[in-house]
């Protein structure tokens, strides 16, 4: 490991200007007085939606602090950097790129080093790791911060250690000394910047820790402590009191990490001794004990971290998208705050102990959720798997406002096409829940035939039935694409994806012209997808014309001679395709942004019929010259709107939803006021409760009472139907109960993948009682931790019907001729044609149909 040295200096005189990269910062900008009232957020980052993607990805929520600083290279460049400190991990984000450029546990930094002088300067040591050299005018502040954070989170103090010389590791191969020194004049006047590496002799630490950086706000005089003129006097004070109450003598984090070890360690056993028994060969060095042996010996701490981490990945054959789940970060930092000699809980622990208690967790979760019922009622969905053979299972899952939550899983393989059986199956779930708390059941088109409908409408009276909205936008899509002329341009764009798709340096090619950026999207069904794409690539269109014509495309044989690549420059060339392209997401964006808004689990039923109102006044706009292609696609949407997708229940939400009913420019509402009466016949059977139902209506149909106070016609278009109901409805009493009824319900099921072969291995014959009902509870716990995971990250920046990552097994990928029906990620079982179309399950792609928990 090589060993420099970096000297910061404060010259009285304006350092010269050099050119710059577009990324490289003069440290100048970091020369600006420090506010007077530190308030943490400096960048608002609630209002930043790339950087709260970065922090929920993370499972980071909670923000310390965040501000602009800048980070020192190895090689002494200067980098622009936001660092984000939260309560549980340091972020550094390159604000260019908009990326993550490195995460740091709070529990792995070790210590904080700062210069004696008036500067900008501090390191952050982190021993497992390279450090960091970063410079704010905020650094105080920072310093505060993560003295706290760290003994809130981590139970031990950071040291902090103020030199004026100090060693910081730059990165796995480089130790660098750092001096700071004074030049002439007075010390407010430095402005520092690093020159060129020089090696550099002598070294003179000063060694400190938190008592010296108390010393250093509290302005006392302490020997090699200067005071610090930034800081409030109110943190002065507290600082002085804190000195003054209790002698400042703390055990240091090495001391406490080996009490805790000892502690740990049973009997008489020492900690050593209790660590040394934890080396044990892992499974893959046990067949390979030569070779890996050799290659993890020359790994850092981190890479040999990370290489552990992958070797149980790739021998237990997880799914590489676990490592975005928030419980995966949040078990390694459980590890890394244990510290050595952890011991992970046996097979039986998992099964037996944590099992029950985690099951007993989410229940209560549940039952928090039932206590709103008897005022916003709740929807039972019927969530259907068939492979149109003799397999059909139906999830049932519940949904209200704050939550939606998982139910039971039932095999309705033998009895599905049974009403009788069905009705008995669809009894249980409503006795269940209880009839007085359920509003609608959403059922898709598998149940069409089954009598299922009629029979719940006739038992239940204030219960309705309604489809699944995402299934019926689906399938409107789908008739969509098969128009001649639009299918068509979706194969000419498919052509020029599986050109890119499948050739490597094409790949690399390609996402050089667009940034990094992908060309195509995955989307929650085959023809989500294709739209998706399709606007991709239309915005992409000006990079994809510019690559084909570059040179560096032109001149590399390896692709440009292929026959594929005439056919993809002859049909971007194409003004034709453009048009046909740009006509696709013209019509096809209206009924995704629909989808979007009934997607996900949000109270929808207050806005679904504008919504699709507006989507098809959309396409006559578009087509106001081209009568037939307008006919076309609406007769597409009447159909299904009239076959499937419209409910009386739709009609009412949006009779009841103040954003339409005092909006002059809705034409529709005397149109859909039988169906509003009739909801109400249903949800008030009887003539007491609909007593005063007409002037009711009335004062909310002419906004009196509190109808018209200035607050509630504020909040008509700022604040959900439901909760507008809640606040304002008091003026028509039976009415808002109704009203909040109604608008509170969900549209159709959530939107996120589905593995339906885990639901078949609980239902397999080849089971015994025991290990069904541990499976049972395994599913419980993962189907409710999913839906509490959407709800909780569901925000503007993320999109329901999208997936981050690219389907590489479909149809805008493989090259395949008679490409497998198990490629396409449908989330709707009606829909489905074969198989378990909607699994993208790792194991069962590689390694086959093996059993799942070990179960």
């Amino acid at each position: 490991m090589s060993r420099a040295s970096s000297r910061v200096q404060a010259p009285k005189h304006e350092p010269e200007k050099t050119h710059q990269k577009e990324d490289d910062a003069p440290v100048e900008e970091q020369q600006q007085e420090e506010p007077s009232e530190p308030k943490g957020d400096y960048l608002d980052v609630p209002s930043r939606p790339f950087l709260m993607k970065i922090l929920r990805r993370q499972g980071d929520t909670k923000v310390l602090f965040a501000d602009k600083v800048l980070k020192f290279t190895s090689s002494g460049k200067m980098k622009r950097r936001i660092l984000i400190i939260t309560d549980l991990s340091v972020y550094l984000i390159d604000p260019l790129i908009e990326g993550l450029k490195r995460r740091v546990a709070l529990a792995t930094v070790d210590k904080l080093c700062m210069s004696d002088l008036n500067d900008n300067f501090f390191s952050i040591v982190i021993p497992t790791e390279y450090d960091l050299l970063l410079a704010s005018t905020r650094k105080t502040e920072i310093a505060t911060l993560l003295y706290e954070a760290i003994k809130s989170s981590a139970q031990y103090e950071l040291e902090v250690a103020f030199s004026n010389c100090f060693e910081y590791t730059a990165n796995a191969d480089m130790i660098k000394e750092v001096l700071f020194d004074e030049v002439e004049g007075q010390i407010e006047e430095i402005r520092s910047r690093f020159p060129p590496l020089s090696w550099f002799g002598k070294k003179m630490v000063l060694n400190g820790g938190i008592s010296r950086l108390k010393h250093h706000l509290s302005r006392l005089p302490s020997k090699g402590v200067n005071p610090c003129n930034k800081v409030r006097d109110d943190v002065t004070d507290r600082v002085r009191a804190i000195i003054s109450s209790k002698e400042d003598v703390k055990e240091t984090s090495s001391v406490k990490k080996q009490k805790m070890a000892e502690v740990r360690a049973p009997g008489n056993m020492s900690a050593s001794s209790k660590i040394s028994t934890l080396e044990t060969p892992s499974p893959v060095s046990k067949v390979f004990p030569a070779a890996l042996s050799i290659a993890a010996s020359t790994l850092s701490d981190q890479e040999n971290m990370e290489r552990n981490i992958a070797l149980f990945f790739f021998e237990n054959k997880l799914d590489f998208s676990v490592a975005r789940s928030s419980s995966y970060q949040a078990m390694i930092d459980a590890v890394g705050k244990f510290g050595p000699g952890l011991i992970g809980p046996s097979v039986e622990t998992l099964k037996t102990t944590w099992l029950k208690r985690i099951k007993s967790e989410v229940s209560l979760q549940s039952k928090d959720a039932e206590k709103e019922w008897a005022t916003t009622g709740c929807t039972i969905i019927a969530d259907t798997w068939t492979d149109n053979k003799s397999k059909a299972l139906i999830n049932f899952l519940v949904s209200s406002p704050s939550r939606t939550f998982f139910h039971k899983s039932v095999d309705a393989s033998s009895y599905f096409k049974t009403t009788k059986c069905l009705a008995d199956l669809f009894d249980s779930v409503i006795q269940d829940i209880g009839p007085e708390n359920v509003v609608q059941i959403i059922m898709d088109s598998s149940f069409n035939h089954t009598g299922i409908s009629s029979h719940i409408l006739q038992n239940y009276g204030t219960i309705f039935v309604s489809p699944c909205a995402s299934q019926c936008l689906n399938l409107i899509l789908e008739e969509f694409s098969r128009v001649d002329w639009v299918n068509r341009c979706i194969l000419q764009a498919q052509t020029i994806s599986k050109f890119l798709y499948n050739n490597v340096s094409m790949l690399d090619l390609m996402k050089k012209f667009t940034g990094g950026q992908e060309l195509i999207r995955t989307g929650i069904t085959k023809s989500v997808s294709s739209f998706l794409s399709l606007q991709s690539i239309l915005k992409q269109r000006s990079r994809l014309k510019h690559m084909f014509n570059s040179p560096e495309y032109s001149t590399n044989s390896s692709y440009a001679n292929k026959p594929q690549s005439i056919s993809c420059i002859t049909i971007v060339e194409d003004n034709d395709f453009w048009r046909a392209v740009e006509e696709c997401v013209a019509i096809s964006e209206p009924f995704l942004k629909v989808l979007r808004e009934v997607s996900g689990g949000k109270p929808a039923v207050g806005s679904i019929y504008e919504l699709m109102t507006r989507a098809k006044e959309s396409i006559r706009t578009y087509y106001i010259m081209d009568e037939s292609k307008s006919k076309t696609f609406l007769d597409i949407v009447d159909r299904q709107w009239r076959d499937q997708l419209h409910s009386p229940l739709h009609s009412a939400g949006a009779f009841l939803n103040p954003s339409i009913q005092y909006n002059p420019e809705v034409k529709f509402i005397g149109s859909i006021k039988e169906d509003f009466f009739n909801v109400l016949e249903k949800l008030l059977p009887t003539p007491e409760l609909r007593r005063d139902i007409t002037n009711q209506i009335c004062t909310f149909n002419r906004a009196k009472g509190m109808f018209a106070c200035n607050l509630a016609m504020e909040a008509r278009d700022t604040v959900s139907p439901g909760l507008w109901w809640e606040q304002f409805g008091d003026s028509a009493p039976v009415l808002q109960r109704v009203a909040i009824r109604i608008l509170s319900q969900v549209c159709s099921t959530f939107t996120f993948e589905r593995h339906w072969g885990t639901f078949q291995q609980i239902h397999t014959e080849r089971r015994n009682k025991i290990d069904k009902e541990t499976l049972n509870d395994v599913v419980y716990i993962n189907y409710n931790l999913k839906l509490a995971r959407q709800m909780k990250t569901m925000s503007m920046e993320s999109d329901p019907i999208q997936f981050d990552d690219i389907d590489m097994t479909s149809e805008w990928v493989e090259e395949s001729e008679n490409p497998s029906p198990m490629q396409w990620l449908d989330r709707f079982g009606s829909a489905l044609d074969g198989g378990d179309l909607n699994t993208r399950q790792f194991s069962a792609a590689m390694f086959g149909n093996e059993a799942i928990f070990g179960l």
